[in-house]
């Protein structure tokens, strides 16, 4: 059977390959390329004509079948091309750039009744079917989700072998060229086809949280949560910033065991049983014999519509978030995020995406490019440090780190966030709990303040949700936070906000050790512990300086400068807690010397500027009145 493949070079040149081993089966007529085709690169093929014009190499050569390897953005145009010319077309994965270039291609295909074919070769195996049959018979009962794996490394040469690699858009032109829609294209599609949601409509939502380490516009380290029609979970976690190759995965889990299926190899293990390798069909001579005598195909275009409304939304997603350079080893040929490999098996054996792992590069606030601060949602702590979600680390524009975690002097200061000593009789806080007449002492009272979703998210910022709640005991309180980032005259502002709903039915109250009778004591709010040992500490407000005198004070602009940074607080509704000679912090005070009691809800809102190097009195005071 005569074809013609356009796009020679490039992943082109394993069609050659394959059409080199199915001599006899079929014979390459023509080749379409823009760029001239090294004569080389044709050897043993015969001599196929070479042209720019593929409807026209069609009409000449007689070729019943179109083969496209090029790229991504071209599918779509090249294949309603080849469909008008007559040809069958068999079209590298993945489908098209976009879900109406794909509504397109499909209705192209229907209309001249002719068959396309995508070059998703996993799901040539017979392992598909196999473990589907698995699923069926029940031999991991229900299934309850499934986790897509896959780490590979790649050169910085990979991101700029072309001019659309790496990119979203070109010339104003859709590319989609990411980890997830290109190069681990396969994994998303192959779950989906075990799923049996391979078709339009199978997908309800898609949640998507997208990173690059290197420098492109698109993403290299990719998590994706796809809630299947059904409800089913499918998170896919995957990477191109890996130290070396682990090969690709996709992780059934049900109620009674796990399949694990490594499709590059078509490997099939249920549990810790054997492991069974399956067949694979040739998906071009699959549309051969489909061509010929009516053999179903095995990739038919619609069966890549699952894919394409994940990619659709992929494309439309906010543009991925870069990752901090001091999370990444740059001593190689290409970016390695380390332990990244066991990240991405964690998303994929827990359904979890990377923020909800608690990773700080995976909520980053971005300022001009640049990660200027880090949001931990997870964080893996005692429950004696009342874990809670942090800013950590928050850096300046020059790149110093303006918070600290975890220091011996106070181990459950956590950079950046809310904690409250008292809220209705729990400890949000972390550390002893003030006891009236008696001191501070170790109770049992710790709450959680525990991440339930982002509401909103792109680089500036996001809203979160969160459940505050001592374990095993009903939530006190669900919490609407809003943390942006956004630049200013100097530097670069976080406005972090906050409204506590009161879900107890009965008035809350927020108390700190102060209202317990230490003096001095009243902290609870928002807190930001600075780094100690930071040289030459200053704290001042437009009329005081010095811990004794800003301590308590009502000032609408606080300012807590070192010799390498300043940061400038600004609010309206609570004095402020000041330490400096102890350790470096900043916060606000909810409970002063008297508690607070709430009904319904209670907001708050406070400003932080982050600024390089020491601030005056005076320009503190211009910022401020600008921020």
């Amino acid at each position: 059977m005569r074809v013609v493949l356009a796009g020679a070079q490039g992943f082109g040149s394993n069609y050659l390959d394959r059409l080199r081993r199915l001599t006899g089966l079929v014979e390459l007529a023509g080749v379409c390329d823009v760029r001239p085709v090294p004569p080389e690169s044709l050897a043993g093929l015969g001599s196929p004509e070479v042209s720019a014009d593929l409807p026209g190499l069609i009409e000449r050569t007689g070729a019943r079948i179109a083969i496209l390897a090029t790229p991504i953005p071209t599918h779509a145009e090249l294949a309603l091309a080849a469909l008008e010319a007559g040809a069958h077309v068999l079209v590298e994965k993945p489908t098209a750039a976009t879900l109406a270039d794909f509504d397109r291609m499909e209705r192209a295909a229907a209309k001249a009744g002719l068959a396309c074919q995508v070059g998703f070769q996993s799901l040539g195996s017979a392992a598909v079917p196999a473990v589907r049959e698995l699923i069926a018979g029940g031999a991991i009962g229900r299934v309850t989700g499934i986790g897509v794996g896959g780490s590979w490394p790649r050169p910085a040469a990979y991101f700029t072998r072309s001019p659309w690699a790496g990119r979203r858009v070109l010339d104003g032109v859709d590319v989609v060229d990411g980890a997830l829609t290109n190069p681990f294209a396969h994994a998303l599609a192959t779950a989906l086809a075990v799923a049996g949601a391979d078709e339009r409509g199978a997908v309800a939502s898609v949640e998507t949280e997208l990173f690059h380490a290197n420098g492109i516009e698109s993403d290299d380290t990719s998590a994706v949560r796809v809630t299947l029609a059904g409800g089913t979970p499918l998170v896919a976690a995957v990477t191109l910033c890996a130290a070396e190759r682990d090969e690709p995965y996709v992780l059934v889990h049900g109620e009674k065991g796990r399949i694990r299926f490594v499709y590059t190899m078509d490997e099939v293990q249920v549990d810790d049983g054997p492991v069974r390798r399956f067949d694979r069909t040739d998906l071009l001579v699959n549309l051969v014999e489909h061509v010929r005598s009516g053999v179903p195909l095995l990739v038919p275009i619609q069966r890549t519509g699952g894919f394409m409304e994940v990619m659709e939304a992929i494309r439309v997603a906010p543009d991925p978030l870069p990752i901090a350079d001091d999370h990444q080893d740059l001593s190689g040929e290409g970016r390695v995020l380390p332990g990244i490999a066991s990240v991405v098996d964690r998303c994929a054996s827990e359904l979890a995406l990377f923020s909800e792992l608690g990773l700080s590069w995976a909520t980053p606030l971005v300022v001009g490019g640049s990660p200027v601060a880090e949001y931990v949602t997870s964080p893996d702590l005692p429950l004696t440090a009342a874990p809670r979600p942090y800013l950590h680390p928050v850096r300046t524009l020059g790149g110093t780190v303006v918070t600290e975690i975890r220091p011996a002097d106070h181990p459950h200061h956590l950079g950046a966030g809310l904690a409250v000593t008292d809220l209705g009789g729990r400890n949000f806080w972390g550390g002893r709990t003030y006891v009236r007449d008696q001191g501070p002492a170790w109770l049992d009272d710790h709450g959680v303040q525990r991440h339930l979703a982002f509401t909103e998210r792109d680089a500036a910022g996001f809203t979160e949700t969160l459940s505050w709640l001592r374990p095993g005991e009903d939530a006190l309180v669900r919490e609407e936070r809003t943390v942006r980032a956004r630049p200013a005259a100097r530097g670069w502002v976080l406005d972090f906000g906050f409204t506590l709903h009161n879900l107890t039915g009965a008035p809350l109250t927020v108390r700190s050790s102060a209202t317990k009778g230490r003096a001095g004591a009243g902290y609870g709010g928002f807190f930001w512990r600075a780094p100690a040992g930071s040289p030459g500490l200053r704290v001042f407000t437009a009329a005081a300086e010095g811990e004794e005198r800003v301590h308590g004070s009502r000032a609408p602009w606080l300012a807590l400068s070192s010799e390498a940074w300043t940061l400038l607080f600004a609010q309206d509704a609570d004095p402020w807690f000041v330490r400096v000679a102890e350790y470096p912090g900043v916060g606000t005070a909810l409970a002063w010397d008297t508690p607070l009691s709430f009904d319904a809800r209670l907001d708050r809102k406070v400003s932080v500027v982050v600024v390089d190097g020491r601030l005056s009195r005076e320009e503190a005071a211009e910022l401020a009145t600008g921020r």
